[in-house]
């Protein structure tokens, strides 16, 4: 069994109830390192040493500028003796960009930690099969989303994005969805999908659920969307 666990389901600002969006697959693969991500992951139970593979979307703040408190508290609290290897996955050139992130929050702290960094557009990791994929957002923070696969089941993490090719190409064929619904319909920009831009991807592809994350609303508002959609709610758990 499958279990997508969702330790936050706000976009950068948090709407009231919402954390940071945070993705959590069978209780060890994160996907993202918002601010927050050790207070999102205590209130639901899950210990930091217990991640063993990290995915990085893109480079905005609220997706990765939890990195180095997550490797602080590993260093320090969860593992001290370091016995619980970290593998973080972003394209080529992210180790840099992460170390310096670690020197600027904790110089000279970080240095010294064992993670291993990969930038294969292709892999696998417990069991499943991942491919990277290029989606749109703002092209500075060098956006991708994440297609899983193990035991015919696929999973697509879109990252945040805007409707693109990949998106639609991959829709068809996931059975789970994870998309952003970053701003409301009158916000004017390609980087988000919009309820009214979801509600047509959804209704093209009726036998695909959609998990609505990075949401724009309060907590409990929703957006008029298809049966296949949910919006979801911080500490939901969904398996398959």
């Amino acid at each position: 069994m499958t279990t997508i666990t969702f330790l936050g389901s706000g976009n950068a600002f948090c709407p009231s109830g919402r954390m940071h969006s945070l993705v959590l697959i069978d209780n060890q693969i994160l996907v993202d390192a918002p601010p927050t991500v050790v207070p999102q992951m205590r209130k639901h139970g899950i210990c930091p040493s217990s991640i063993t593979d990290l995915f990085i979307t893109h480079w905005h703040g609220d997706h990765t500028f939890g990195v180095p408190f997550l490797l602080l508290e590993r260093k320090w609290i969860s593992d001290r003796n370091g016995e619980q290897h970290l593998r973080i996955h972003s394209i080529e050139g992210g180790a840099e960009k992460l170390e310096q992130l670690c020197e600027l929050a904790y110089p000279e702290s970080l240095s010294d930690l064992h993670w291993v960094s990969h930038n294969h557009e292709h892999g696998e990791t417990h069991g499943w099969q991942f491919e990277r994929f290029e989606v749109c957002h703002n092209p500075l923070t060098e956006p991708h989303g994440y297609r899983f696969e193990k035991e015919k089941i696929i999973l697509v993490h879109c990252g945040d994005s805007g409707p693109c090719d990949n998106i639609e190409r991959l829709a068809p064929e996931a059975d789970v969805m994870i998309i952003e619904l970053g701003i409301p319909d009158y916000v004017d920009s390609p980087y988000h999908y919009t309820p009214s831009r979801l509600r047509d991807l959804a209704l093209r592809n009726p036998e695909t659920i959609f998990l609505a994350t990075h949401n724009f609303s309060e907590s409990g508002d929703k957006s008029e969307l298809p049966d296949n959609v949910i919006e979801v709610e911080d500490g939901e758990i969904y398996s398959f």
